[in-house]
């Protein structure tokens, strides 16, 4: 990928998994990543592995913060860019698996689902999108999932929430692309991942963790899960400027599993 020394990257849910991967090819191309996330232990950590990852002229900063929560997000965003400097790069990446049957899904759960996975791209977006727009340069990464595509029965409210993602993908590619802002989404399917770990934990299983992935993967038409590093290669493409031609596409990053394109 292209070398971001002097570029700031801002990452949502960047202490684990997908957000950690991606924060780590950043750093290795000596990009400077903000480490958004809520918990202050595993962004500490998050911190300490990115930086014994590689050699880089990159600095890491790490910022607590619930981005379901307004003021956190300015407030976020504003020690960032004291820390680091102006945000070149977005990446969307905060949410969670929720999936239920329509009828079971409550209000609180709609609201809850829309302002961890809609809102809050919106919020942060509408803090560097005019910035990066004056300055010419900019690429903006949603990360949403398959289902944004081919939305299926008991598949609410996040199904609902990706699809809203990727139309606020289009809208930000349409705006930004005379001012070399390139905005893209990722729609991850199933990938090792920390979400992965909580669901083995979830209950007793005699076989192995390397086994339960084995086994979860066997039936995909790659004959396995994805890799966070390989999203992260991915993220790493859509920033550099070899995709400086590329902007208001949802790529999926799911092995083959999807039936659309």
């Amino acid at each position: 990928m292209s070398d971001l020394s002097g570029k700031t990257a801002l990452i949502t849910g960047g202490s684990m998994g997908l957000g950690k991967a991606m924060a780590t090819e950043f750093y290795k191309a000596n990009g400077n990543v903000a480490l958004v996330a809520r918990r202050q232990d595993q962004l500490d950590n998050a911190k300490a592995e990115i930086e014994q990852s590689a050699s880089s002229t990159g600095k890491v900063h790490i910022q607590s913060c619930d981005v379901t929560d307004a003021d956190q997000i300015i407030e976020a965003h504003r020690a960032s860019v004291a820390g680091l400097g102006e945000i070149d790069i977005l990446v969307n990446n905060a949410g969670k698996s929720e999936a239920h049957p329509f009828m079971s899904v409550t209000d609180e759960i709609w609201k809850g689902d829309l302002e961890l996975k809609l809102f809050a791209a919106i919020r942060l977006t509408r803090l560097v999108f005019p910035g990066m727009c004056e300055r010419k340069w900019g690429r903006i990464i949603n990360i949403l999932n398959t289902a944004a595509k081919t939305p299926g029965a008991r598949s609410a409210p996040t199904s609902v929430s990706r699809a809203a993602g990727m139309a606020l993908t289009k809208v930000l590619a349409g705006e930004g692309a005379p001012h070399n802002v390139l905005v893209n989404a990722l729609l991850i399917g199933r990938i090792e991942s920390d979400q992965s770990r909580r669901a083995y934990d979830t209950v007793d299983r005699e076989e192995s963790y390397e086994e339960y992935l084995a086994r979860s993967g066997a039936g995909l038409p790659m004959g396995r899960m994805g890799a966070a590093s390989e999203c992260g290669s991915v993220a790493g493409f859509l920033v550099s400027e070899g995709a400086s031609y590329l902007t208001g596409c949802a790529i999926n990053m799911d092995g083959g599993v999807s039936p659309v394109v």
